[in-house]
């Protein structure tokens, strides 16, 4: 008995001698198809699927000192991956642009600063041709440690302090946050406290400064900070009744803590919004599986995922630098 030799890998000669081309026009086809006619670049193209021919990758790294790769960084404790359902819709996104230039996305979680200067490492030594950023609090040392590298980076928000250094993707948290809160006091509500998210955060600054566009400097026990978990809506949304029982409505700055917020008032009493009235922000999921429903702010994560992975592969081997910032639409539902 003899053992059957494995099928032989279709090489770039194969390709080349299909297409009716040189090899050197193969090459060139495979790495960006420069000076190469259109109809040579068809040729190759039906050859490559006719012989099943599948690119070396690490080969045509060497050549164009690319990885063909792009790193998606969650700057947050793993476990908010998949708590929050506004991640999962960024990451799939960015994917899919990703996917249709065949660029391959990677995903790290770096939710504390060991993890972040790990990670900082790890990407800046040629592994990934540029970074998606998501979640990213003021004081972080990675923006720094890869900005030092010179590695793209585009942010999906506004990078507090480094806004004229990175490119970024930003709902108009603080233009949301004022239809929001105008929307409650044109229902008749006065007594309107927030929950904001952290105050690291561009969504934890932007949101509060709308809040305060137009309330002003209200008082401050009408203000306590969350960190867009549930759990802290929950317990923010306590500690807001201890501190003024009379309160008759609360600006929450992400509808997973208005799930928390929700919880915490049906195990006090409260009915919404007959007692107390609650508008969130996002226009997730959450928003719609509540009890009532959430009025919300709605914000498109898709476009945002779409013009991330746009601007980055704009700046790569260019530098160049953009910020865009999409409008946010109020969504009247039934808690307010």
């Amino acid at each position: 008995m003899t053992e059957s030799s494995p099928p032989r890998r279709p090489t770039m000669e194969d390709v080349a001698e299909v297409a009716g081309v040189s090899r050197g026009t193969v090459s060139r086809v495979l790495n960006g198809g420069h000076y190469v006619s259109p109809d040579a670049s068809a040729a190759v193209q039906r050859a490559i699927r006719k012989t099943g021919y599948v690119v070396n990758q690490h080969a045509r790294s060497l050549v164009t000192q690319r990885s063909d790769s792009v790193a998606f960084i969650l700057s947050d404790p793993q476990d908010r991956l998949f708590e929050d359902p506004n991640f999962n819709i960024l990451l799939k996104g960015c994917t899919q642009a990703l996917a249709e230039r065949d660029i391959t996305l990677l995903l790290t979680v770096a939710g504390t600063q060991e993890d972040r200067k790990r990670v900082g490492r790890w990407v800046t030594a040629g592994h990934v041709d540029g970074v998606l950023l998501v979640s990213e609090h003021a004081g972080s040392p990675l923006i720094g440690e890869l900005r030092s590298r010179g590695l793209p980076i585009v942010a999906a928000g506004r990078p507090i302090g480094h806004e004229r250094e990175i490119s970024y993707v930003a709902a108009d948290d603080r233009d949301g946050a004022r239809q929001m809160v105008s929307h409650l006091r044109s229902r008749g509500y006065r007594t309107i406290g927030i929950i904001t998210g952290p105050v690291d955060t561009p969504g934890g600054v932007d949101r509060l400064a709308g809040y305060h566009d137009v309330l002003g400097r209200s008082d401050k026990k009408l203000i306590v900070h969350g960190d867009y978990s549930q759990a802290s809506g929950a317990a923010a949304m306590e500690e807001l009744l201890r501190r003024v029982p009379d309160i008759d409505a609360v600006f929450v700055c992400s509808d997973l803590m208005a799930l928390g917020a929700l919880a915490a008032l049906q195990r006090a009493g409260k009915r919404v919004p007959e007692d107390i009235a609650i508008g969130g922000f996002d226009d997730s999921k959450a928003a719609v599986s509540s009890t009532p429903q959430l009025t919300t702010i709605r914000q498109d994560f898709t476009r945002v995922s779409t013009e991330m992975v746009r601007l980055l592969l704009d700046s790569i081997g260019t530098d160049t630098r953009s910020a865009v910032i999409l409008p946010t639409e109020l969504v009247i539902r039934d808690s307010t």
